[in-house]
């Protein structure tokens, strides 16, 4: 697909379509049921200085037009991801992502002092959606401050790129993007989940075991494509867009708004080869609109 070649960061991408965190497990899970190799990237489940055992069942509620999670960041730990599901990656041509979290600033650092041990790993994208135990539940992604702290204590421990996740559930998103750049960002992925909360009315009880959730989605899609606008016309690194993109058109959407890339997520659980079929199609789309390549899209949008 040379259409849709990109590099991202510095590192070669065949399409700039990615399986977003959370939704492909380590993704040698989905090597039976998709094609690994014909999408861009894959960043894996959150990773850990320990194992997380997540939050209690329910964890997940399909709602109307999208969908309520709660899983909890159950992971495996960092030491285990290097030492047991690492190596069944290096198989694959697709660039592996790791996605990093902790509750407490060094908590970031250590996991990538772990990862940096391992090989076949791409880059890095840290989830600041986490609350800072340190500063009595702030979350990382809503204060400026945090954030620029967070990203400058990991940005000198590698040399892989390092993409900061940004979370959608604050006023001006805007803000938070050049505070990440300033502080060494390599590129943003925006956005993550919406807090939310479903309710059993028979019951009068959570539909999730632990309360609230992150709503994901279609439902999501216009309001992270214009927080993917106001980004990109904040910052001048790259941006990957994600919330919803359920097709390539979608994915074009995302690029015109000014993403360079995109990831799918929430898709993959009823379509576990959504990556690869959005590549095809936003690959069809350029053919059909007569673009000989896909960065021709990014940043076009006419307001």
């Amino acid at each position: 697909m040379s259409r849709l070649g990109i590099t991202l960061c510095g590192v070669p991408l065949q399409n700039p379509v990615l399986a977003a965190s959370g939704t492909y497990g380590y993704g040698t899970e989905f090597s039976t049921v998709a094609h690994l190799d014909k999408i861009g990237g894959i960043v894996v489940k959150g990773l850990s200085r320990e194992p997380i055992h997540g939050n209690p069942p329910p964890r997940l509620w399909e709602a109307e037009a999208g969908m309520l999670n709660s899983v909890g960041l159950q992971n495996i730990g960092a030491a285990a991801f290097v030492r047991d599901k690492l190596p069944g990656l290096r198989q694959f041509t697709t660039r592996i992502f790791a996605n990093v979290f902790g509750y407490a600033t060094e908590d970031y650092g250590e996991v990538i002092r772990i990862l940096e041990a391992g090989e076949g790993l791409a880059g890095y994208e840290l989830n600041v959606s986490c609350p800072n135990v340190k500063q009595g539940g702030m979350m990382f992604s809503s204060d400026p401050r945090l954030l620029a702290e967070v990203v400058s204590r990991v940005r000198p421990l590698t040399r892989r790129p390092l993409i900061v996740k940004l979370s959608p559930n604050v006023a001006k998103i805007d803000v938070l993007a050049r505070a990440a750049e300033e502080a060494g960002a390599d590129a943003l992925s925006l956005v993550n989940t919406f807090l939310a909360l479903a309710i059993d009315a028979r019951t009068r009880k959570p539909r999730l075991g632990a309360g609230f959730g992150g709503l994901s989605g279609p439902a999501i899609k216009p309001i992270a494509l214009r927080m993917v606008y106001e980004a990109a016309q904040a910052v001048k690194i790259p941006i990957i867009g994600l919330g919803g993109i359920r097709s390539g058109v979608d994915a074009a959407e995302f690029l015109i708004a000014g993403a360079s890339a995109v990831q799918v997520g929430t898709a993959n659980f009823w379509d576990p080869d959504s990556p690869a079929r959005v590549a095809r199609e936003l690959d069809d789309f350029l053919v059909r609109e007569k673009i000989d390549h896909v960065q021709k899209l990014v940043g076009t949008l006419q307001l």
